[in-house]
């Protein structure tokens, strides 16, 4: 059963759509939902930016090359 309201999200709802979007390109509305959560929510902000976080130190991890390597 789908909630009356589609764009209210739960804080584990919108955890996962984060985690979701490192995998695929989320629809339309389920951004829509997700930008909503994150401008009312407290808690939630501060997991996105841990994520984001983590994304951009495993990029810098996989293009490290060690120059003191012999």
């Amino acid at each position: 059963m789908k909630p009356p309201y589609p764009l209210k999200l739960t804080c584990q709802k919108t955890a996962a759509l984060m985690l979701a979007r490192e995998d695929r390109a989320l629809p339309l509305s389920e951004r829509a939902a997700l930008r909503l959560h994150l401008a009312i929510c407290a808690a939630c902000p501060p997991f996105e930016r841990q994520l984001l976080t983590m994304r951009n130190a495993m990029k810098q991890w996989r293009t490290y090359v060690d120059t003191d390597e012999r």
